[in-house]
C-alpha cells in the first residue's frame, strides 16, 4: 500500500496521531476537535509554560475551558511537549504559528521558518505537512517545501504538503471549529487527498481549491475584505461625527435595504491577529510584481488613525470642561482587541493608553480578563484592573469605553461617570452623558 493510502485509511478510521506545532488561539481549539472525534493528539509549543499548563489540565485562553483540556488529558488524547525530536511520532503536524509583521510593516516568518526547521529533520515518509497561519501567496510553495525536500523526502509520494487556512473567530457561540468550512489545498493532487481526508474528518464542509498559491490569496481576501469594509465605516463615522449625524442610526437604516449593502461597525481601531496585519502581506508581496495596493494601504492608513481620533474626543470634551488631559484621571474600560475575548494583540485600546500617557493623563483600565496589564512588546503599563463599580467610576474625569465587553454595566457607568467617550456604539442617540467617538 503507497503512503498515501495508508495515511488515508489510518485517517478515516481515526488511529492517525495528529500532531499540532503552536498551541495557542488556533492550534487549541483545533486538538480539541482531533480528540472530541476520537483523535490522539501530540502538541508542540516552545513554550514551557504553556506545556505545563496544558499536561496538567489546565487553560489560558479565556474561552477555552479548563474542563475541556483536563478531559483530553484524563482520556489519554492529548500530551503537549516542547520536545521537537518528537515530530516523527505523529502521522500529521498542523503548523499553527503566529506570523507578525516586523517593525517596518514587513511579514515575519520567524516563527514558521524556525517551527518547519525543528521538525523537518525529523519527518518521516507517510506523513502530512499542513500549513494553518496566514501569510503571503507562495510561502509553502518557497519556505516550506524547500526545507522538506532537502531532507530527502519527495512531496505527493513521501511526504504530503498541504495549506488549508485556519478561520477561528474566537468567541463566536454560532460558528466553531467543526462547521466553519474550511479552504485546502495542496501541493499535488495527493497532498490535497490527503488533506481532505485529514480535515473532513473533523470539519463538516471542505472547499478544495486549485493550488496553495490560491488557497494562501483566499485567506488574505477575506481578511482585506474586512479591513477594507472597516476602514469605509470608519472613515464614514468621521465624516457624520463631523457632520453632527449619528453614523450607527445610519448604518442600521442602510442594512434595512435587502440587497448590495453588508453592515460593518466603526471602532477604535482595528485589533486582532489577523485583520491589521493580514493585509501588508499581500501589500509587500505585490510589490514582487511592481504593484502598489493603494486601496488596501489607505484603509490600513485610516483605522491606523482610529485611536488618534478617540484620543481628540478625550481633549475636547476635558477641555470642554476646562480641564486639561495633563493630570486628568482617566479609565479605559476594555483592553482585549474585540468583545469578550481574553486576546489583547494589536488592539486599540493599548495605543489610545500611550497616546493619553504621552499627554500627561493618569490612566487605569478595566478588563473582566486581564486582572493585571498583560506583557506586551510595545505597550507597558504596571497596572491592576480597577472593579468598575459606582465608587471607583465617579472617581474619574473621564470613562472611554474602548471594548465592549457584555460583562459590563453600562447603565450603571452611564449614570456613574462624568463624561463618557464611546467608541463602540453602546448608547444610543437620545441617551445623554455620553460623547460618540
Amino acid at each position: 500500500m503507497s503512503h498515501q493510502n495508508k495515511l488515508i485509511s489510518r485517517l478515516n478510521d481515526h488511529t492517525a496521531v495528529i500532531g499540532i506545532v503552536g498551541l495557542g488561539y488556533v492550534g487549541l481549539p483545533l486538538m480539541l476537535r482531533f480528540t472530541e472525534v476520537g483523535y490522539k493528539v501530540l502538541g508542540f509549543d516552545v513554550d514551557k509554560s504553556k506545556i505545563d499548563q496544558l499536561n496538567n489540565g489546565k487553560s489560558y485562553i479565556g474561552h477555552i475551558t479548563e474542563e475541556s483540556i483536563a478531559r483530553t488529558i484524563e482520556c489519554h488524547r492529548f500530551e503537549a511537549t516542547d520536545d521537537f525530536s518528537c515530530a516523527n511520532e505523529p502521522d500529521t503536524l498542523i503548523l499553527c504559528v503566529p506570523t507578525p509583521l516586523n517593525k517596518f510593516r514587513e511579514p515575519d516568518l520567524s516563527y514558521l521558518i524556525n517551527s518547519v526547521e525543528s521538525i523537518a529533520p525529523h519527518l518521516r515518509s507517510g506523513q502530512i505537512v499542513t500549513l494553518e497561519s496566514t501569510t503571503y501567496p507562495g510561502t509553502t510553495e518557497e519556505e516550506l517545501q524547500p526545507r522538506i525536500e532537502k531532507q530527502g523526502l519527495k512531496i505527493g509520494q513521501d511526504v504530503f504538503l498541504v495549506y488549508s487556512p485556519e478561520r477561528e473567530d474566537p468567541s463566536n457561540k454560532k460558528y466553531l471549529t467543526r462547521n466553519i468550512p474550511k479552504i485546502c489545498a495542496g501541493i499535488t493532487d495527493n497532498c490535497l487527498e490527503v488533506g481532505k481526508a485529514l480535515y473532513g474528518n473533523i470539519i463538516e464542509k471542505i472547499v478544495p481549491v486549485s493550488d496553495t498559491r490560491t488557497a494562501e490569496m483566499t485567506k488574505l481576501l477575506e481578511n482585506i475584505h474586512r479591513s477594507v469594509n472597516i476602514g469605509l465605516a470608519n472613515e464614514m463615522k468621521i465624516i457624520a461625527d463631523r457632520m453632527g449625524i449619528d453614523i450607527y442610526e445610519v448604518i442600521q437604516a442602510a442594512a434595512t435595504k435587502p440587497f448590495g449593502f453588508v453592515p460593518y461597525y466603526p471602532g477604535p481601531g482595528l485589533g486582532g491577529h489577523c485583520i491589521p496585519t493580514d493585509p501588508f502581506y499581500l501589500t509587500w508581496k505585490a510589490k514582487e510584481y511592481g504593484l502598489h495596493t493603494r486601496f488596501i494601504e489607505l484603509a490600513g492608513e485610516i483605522n491606523r488613525f482610529m485611536p488618534r481620533f478617540v484620543v481628540e474626543k478625550v481633549v475636547k470634551a476635558l477641555n470642554d470642561q476646562k480641564k486639561p488631559v495633563f493630570g486628568s484621571k482617566i479609565l479605559v474600560l476594555g483592553i482585549a482587541y474585540k468583545r469578550d475575548v481574553d486576546d489583547p494583540r494589536e488592539s486599540p485600546s493599548m495605543e489610545i493608553m500611550k497616546l493619553l500617557k504621552e499627554k500627561g493623563a493618569e490612566l487605569d483600565y478595566s478588563d473582566p480578563f486581564f486582572d493585571s496589564f498583560p506583557k506586551m512588546r510595545e505597550y507597558k503599563f504596571d497596572l491592576k484592573s480597577i472593579e468598575p463599580i459606582e465608587e471607583n467610576i465617579r472617581k474619574y474625569d473621564c470613562v472611554i469605553i474602548a471594548t465592549d465587553h457584555s460583562q459590563l454595566d453600562y447603565d450603571l457607568i452611564r449614570k456613574s461617570a462624568k463624561i463618557i467617550i464611546d467608541t463602540r456604539g453602546v448608547y444610543q442617540k437620545n441617551e445623554k452623558n455620553f460623547i460618540r467617538a
